[in-house]
This record gives structure tokens, sequence and C-alpha cells, in this order.
């Protein structure tokens, strides 16, 4: 998510389009990240982790086809609309999904190191994106986030698939 949410202002710009459009798009970006949560918990309680994450990951690859779209304001828009939804989701589910690994006097700790390697991954991908887009153009940068969105839903299946295997003797 970071990475495509870094990179497009500079793809906006390398579009030719004003940073007044730039605003806007990152607007309905942080919408899309943080008015769903009023209600991810309780799809998470409903649904369970899994299938709420795996929503997050249809979710980034809808956003990355309404990127490779075109490069009109409004494909921006909807693109990291889409985007920040689907990282609300898979943020939100990843998270409690993580936790239930942990007993509750290491929860607090566990939370701290998931969040040190969340971040440390954002602080790469917020470096990475500007030399990607500059270098192999916002096309490439979306085709290339095709692979680690691949890589959580095939993530996501196994577990789906563990999960719902009966366990053996």
């Amino acid at each position: 998510m970071n990475l495509l949410m870094a990179a497009t202002p500079l793809a906006m710009q390398q579009c030719g389009l004003p940073f007044s459009d730039v605003a806007v798009v990152l607007q309905w970006h942080v919408i899309g990240m943080f008015a769903p949560g009023f209600f991810t918990g309780h799809l998470i309680k409903k649904f369970g982790s899994l299938p709420v994450m795996g929503a997050g990951v249809v979710l980034n690859a809808v956003c990355i086809a309404i990127a490779l779209s075109g490069v009109d304001l409004h494909q921006f828009v909807a693109a990291l609309l889409v985007l920040g939804v689907g990282w609300n989701f898979l943020f939100t589910g990843s998270t409690t999904l993580a936790l239930t690994a942990y007993g509750p006097e290491e929860r607090d700790r566990a939370q701290g190191v998931l969040n040190f390697f969340v971040f440390g991954v954002m602080a790469f991908t917020s470096l990475a994106s500007g030399v990607l887009v500059t270098t192999q153009g916002w096309t490439w940068l979306n085709l290339g986030s095709l692979l680690p969105v691949a890589v959580v839903g095939g993530g996501l299946l196994w577990l789906g698939l563990r999960s719902a295997r009966p366990a053996t003797a």
C-alpha cells in the first residue's frame, strides 16, 4: 500500500496534474484508510480475520486495476480510495490475526515488534517508491505491486485451507 501511496504524488506530477489535485487524491485516500475503522472490527468479529484480509487483498488488486486503466484525476482518486480501504482491512485483520498467536502477557511486546517491522517496511517502500516511479514509471510500479498482493493472497489462501483441515492426531 505504502509503495503506491507514496509514489502517487510523483506519478500525478509526471502526468501533468496540479498539486491541488494531489491534495484531493490524498484526502480521499486517508478517508479510505481510516473511515472503515468504525466497522472493520465488527466485520472481523462476524466473518473472521482471514475473510476481511481477503477482501483487503481483492481491494488492493482493484486499486491496481483502476490505476492501470488511466491517469486522469478520477482514476487516481478511485484507486487511492480503494487502496486505503484495502489497507484498513489488511492492517486491522493482520494485527488481529497475529495477536491470536500470543498469550495476554505477550501481546503488548508482540504488538511493538510487529509495528517495528511494519513501519520499517514502510520506510523502505517510501524511499523505493520515488526511485521506482521515476525510473520505471507508474504502469510498471503498479504491475510490480501485483506480486506482493499475490503473495499475500496466496498466504491467506494457505492459512484458510490449513485452518479448514481437520487436525490429525
